[in-house]
């Protein structure tokens, strides 16, 4: 193991679950609890740590960008046919 990964893994061991809550409140607002403006690279670094902290210790189900399965495997693909797409364009 390299010292990097374990620094890495020291960082997320001291990571406390208010830490946790900072950083994940500080990507949602993309500022700092002082008010102070995350640079675009500050923000990538936080939701990185938030979603490596997650995978150790929160629930699949409540985990950052986590999408219920919402088509079961017994749908065939006429009724997958049927879904539409959303369209995000403004009108």
């Amino acid at each position: 193991m390299s010292s990097d990964s374990m620094t890495y893994e020291k960082l997320l061991g001291s990571i406390t679950p208010e830490i946790y809550q900072n950083l994940r409140t500080a990507v949602e607002l993309g500022k700092w609890p002082d008010g102070r403006k995350l640079t675009p690279e500050q923000r990538e670094q936080c939701l990185q740590a938030v979603i490596a902290w997650e995978q150790k210790n929160v629930p699949e189900e409540q985990r950052t960008g986590y999408l219920e399965q919402s088509c079961s495997s017994s749908k065939d693909a006429s009724e997958l046919d049927t879904i539409q797409p959303l369209n995000l364009t403004r009108h």
